[in-house]
């Protein structure tokens, strides 16, 4: 066992107070910040208007398997918009064998081709890496009852 030694004082001293410099300040130190415009917002780049509206496009294609987009889905690996109004989408599909393999890069390059400020659309199909259920979005896992 051991032993604790007790030692009893008058009194402690106050911890200093925190001291606020008299200098100004402004009342809200976000205000210049808040105020300030994106820089860069390209509408080719994700969060600008055109890259958006493709992906809303892609949104709009629904797996006719199953009752989800393909965008949520996870068949869309990668979107790109250049300069010029060229769009290409890099997708998948659930499997080789879907039985859309051959319809559904079409339909994405119509749809995406559509879309006001877009020229012209290239779809890559790839299966590397290959679809699976982890590339869903929650949404989707939601919907589909894996959530």
């Amino acid at each position: 066992m051991s032993s604790f030694e007790i030692e009893e004082v008058e009194g402690v001293a106050p911890p200093p107070k925190a001291r606020v410099d008299d200098a100004p300040r402004e009342r809200d130190y976000l205000s210049g910040f808040l105020a300030q415009k994106p820089q860069g917002d390209t509408p080719g780049e994700p969060g600008g208007a055109l890259y958006e509206a493709v992906i809303d496009a892609l949104k709009d294609i629904f797996d006719p398997e199953i009752p989800v987009n393909i965008y949520d889905l996870g068949l869309i690996y990668g979107v790109e918009v250049a300069d010029g109004g060229h769009a290409a989408v890099t997708m998948t599909l659930t499997t080789p064998h879907c039985p859309v393999a051959e319809s559904m890069p079409a339909e994405v390059e119509l749809r995406v081709a559509a879309v006001p400020g877009i020229a012209t659309a290239d779809v890559n199909l790839v299966w590397d890496p290959p679809w699976d259920p982890q590339k869903m979005s929650d949404e989707a896992k939601l919907e589909l009852g894996m959530l």
